[in-house]
Order: C-alpha cells, then structure tokens, then sequence
C-alpha cells in the first residue's frame, strides 16, 4: 500500500513518490540537495505518520532518487513546480511542509505559493539563498560563465556538483533580503556545529518571515544532517506539537 507511485507532469518527466492517506495537516517532506526521499528523516516520518494515522507525502525531485530527470537540469522553481503539482494532486486541505537544507529554501518558496492551505512550516538546518552566501565571487563568476563547480562531498566519494541552472535560478529566489510574506507558524531546528550551513542563516530566516509565530531551536551538539536518533525524535516532537496547534 505504501510502494512508490509515479506522478506524470505536464511535460511527461515522471515523479517519484509516497503518500498515505490519514488525517491532517497532511506533511510533507522536501530532501535537501542532492537528498531523496529514503533519507533517515524521511523515513522516520513517513513511519511516525503511519503510526498516527496522519496523511504524508514524501517526493523525491526530478534528477534525484526514483524520479526521471537529469540532475544538471535541476533548479528550484522546476522543483517547486513539482512540489506543488503533487501536492494539488495528491493530497486535500492544510499542509505542514517539513523541509530540510536545501529544502528549507524550497519550503518557502512552496508555502508562499500554497497561501491559505499553509498550516505551518518546520525548517531542519534551513539554507534559503546558498547560492549566494554558500559561493566564493571566483565560484560565482565561473558559474555565471557556464561552468559547473564541484564541492567536496563530506558524505561520500563524489565531489558535489552545482550547475549553472541551478545557480543562475537560485540567485533570482533570494529570499533572506526582505520581508517573506509567510504568516504560518514556523518551527527552525539547527546545530550550531553544522559546518555546511551557519546556524545564524535560521536567526536571518526567523527575523524575514512575516510571521510572529516562530521558534528556534538551536542545539549546541549535532551536525548539519540532524539525523541522530534525538535529532529525530525532537523532529518528531515538533511536528506533533505543530499539527495539535493547527488542527
């Protein structure tokens, strides 16, 4: 009942998903760069929901995971589109968008799109605008020629790539600038130890957002994935504590 399905977009690409029916704010899991839909966090979700009997969705991007694609292709709003495809499609009435790294950025693009149907947010280590902070001026200027940079890869042999599209895309979704026109509760979760994203980008994402209904949680110990088994269950425990504040 739970086996991956695929979602047919306009164009034909083919994404990759899971969803169960329960009841809600049905959640909905966005993996970070390079990240899918088999990830620790992912997966504890998706279990927790079961348990509960709560609606979930979780998807993995086009270029990532089960879904069609090529990744170079790949870019934000080509993911939100994604996102926001499946979530009309699948899913009825107010959501909770749980995104991390990467898909704490694409969280708010999503939830601005999403306006009444937004429940709340729970960002994990949260990166809005890395293509900008997260980019040396030599990294910026190569990608703006055309050139794809590779990254060292903490958690694996390959070197990580980010192409131009994406980038190119990134820098016209900044977000952390001005006012994020989001009045949803939002949840922030972050290490102060994650050497990938500083954990200051949350305080900057927490003073953006419009919202006055927002708390950080920042834990001194962890590192960026949080996805040790008390990074999980404080997960856990916010998102439950979210869903009964929104019901």
């Amino acid at each position: 009942m739970f086996d991956t399905k695929h979602f047919a977009m306009p164009d034909g690409r083919r994404i990759a998903y899971r969803h169960i029916r329960g009841s809600g704010p049905a959640l909905v899991f966005l993996p970070g760069y390079l990240s899918d839909m088999t990830g620790g966090k992912a997966t504890a979700l998706f279990d927790w929901a079961r348990e509960q009997g709560r609606a979930c969705l979780l998807l993995d991007y086009s270029g990532c995971g089960q879904s069609e694609g090529d990744f170079a292709n790949g870019t934000l709003s080509r993911w939100c589109d994604e996102v926001l495809a499946l979530i009309e499609s699948v899913l009825d009435g107010p959501v909770i968008i749980i995104g991390s790294s990467m898909g704490g950025w694409l969280m708010l693009m999503v939830g601005m799109k999403l306006e009444g149907r937004l429940a709340g947010m729970i960002g994990v280590a949260s990166a809005p605008d890395f293509t900008d902070w997260g980019r040396s001026d030599m990294d910026k200027a190569k990608l703006a020629g055309g050139e794809t940079v590779y990254d060292e890869n903490p958690y694996g042999p390959d070197p990580t790539p980010m192409h131009p599209a994406f980038w190119a895309d990134g820098q016209s979704q900044l977000l952390l600038g001005a006012e994020i026109p989001i009045d949803a509760p939002v949840r922030l979760i972050h290490s102060q130890r994650d050497t990938d994203v500083p954990w200051n980008i949350s305080m900057q994402l927490a003073e953006a957002l419009r919202s006055d209904d927002i708390q950080v949680t920042l834990l001194k110990d962890g590192d960026h994935r949080l996805s040790r088994e008390q990074d999980i269950a404080l997960l856990l425990r916010t998102v439950e504590a979210l869903s009964k504040g929104t019901a």
